[in-house]
């Protein structure tokens, strides 16, 4: 898991006019990036709209990541999401033919299945495809609670299933309990907003959303950190907040494709029912962000 710290884009998917699948712009949009610091890219995830996403357009997105003419220079992790175990699968020996350098899943949602199953979906996964597997925990959207005091979640935790967690909840708490379950883990931040208490309390990294275009920030933010300025690292984390206050009034990941069409990267719409933004929304976005960005 050497070199897999640092800050992970959680890559939007990109559409045309016409609502197909543009991996010109995903192209465009690693450039960018990567130029602003990023170590690497989770692909398919949430700020994918992967629910939305049908299989062969998940899949064009695996391929068009993994094609990207600076991919010996970047990380690639592939959501590989799904309710069914076999779906699953599918996924994960696609990202593993494709040269991925790790999986990523949610538990599998909407049936609330109990903790030995969610293990079991996890042990399926390793023990079918060699790639370092991540559990993306984001229980706001799954409606999971994960219990790390259950005997399967710790087996799961502690022997070699899973490499490493998207802690993708304000529950710094138990992300600090899972580093101190295993310090083997590579932890990443899920949120934004509490990008500095999750580095305080052992994350390695994160995986966030307005990284799409926020890393110039972000950036700034981990090197006050670096540097034991904590005072001027709150005062970041502020403004870093105030942009995802502003992008989550409006709907999340709309705004996020405005600010990118604003940069320069059209990306289309997203999916209904996702909401299209008003020229209010838009104006009151764009001036948030120039005023902390």
């Amino acid at each position: 898991m050497q070199g897999m710290g640092g800050f992970f884009v959680a890559a939007i998917t990109p559409f045309d006019s016409d609502g197909r699948f543009n991996p010109d712009a995903l192209h465009k949009l690693m450039d960018k990036t990567i130029a602003q610091g990023a170590a690497g890219f989770l692909i398919g995830g949430s700020s994918a709209e992967c629910p939305m996403l049908s299989h062969e357009e998940r899949m064009q997105g695996l391929e068009a990541a993994a094609g990207y003419s600076g991919r010996q220079g970047t990380k690639l992790i592939a959501s590989v999401a799904s309710i069914s175990t076999q779906e699953a699968l599918e996924y994960a020996r696609a990202a593993k033919a494709l040269g991925y350098d790790a999986m990523i899943s949610t538990v599998p949602y909407y049936y609330k299945f109990g903790m030995k199953n969610i293990a079991r979906y996890f042990a399926a996964l390793r023990e079918a495809v060699d790639l370092p597997l991540f559990l993306y925990n984001f229980p706001g959207n799954t409606g999971v609670e994960l219990d790390i005091y259950d005997p399967d979640i710790r087996a799961m935790l502690t022997d070699g299933t899973i490499a490493g967690v998207k802690q993708t909840s304000l529950n710094l708490h138990q992300m600090e309990r899972i580093r101190s379950l295993n310090p083997e883990l590579v932890i990443y931040g899920g949120f934004d907003e509490v990008y500095i208490g999750a580095r305080m309390l052992g994350a390695d990294g994160a995986i966030g959303s307005t990284f799409n275009f926020t890393l110039p920030l972000f950036t700034k933010l981990e090197a006050a950190y670096a540097a034991h300025d904590i005072p001027l690292a709150q005062a970041l984390q502020r403004r870093a907040n105030d942009i995802m206050e502003a992008l989550v009034s409006c709907s999340l990941f709309p705004s996020i494709k405005h600010i990118m069409k604003v940069q320069g990267i059209d990306c289309g719409a997203c999916r209904a029912p996702f909401p299209t933004l008003t020229d209010e929304q838009k104006a009151f976005i764009e001036r948030v962000v120039a005023a902390n960005l």
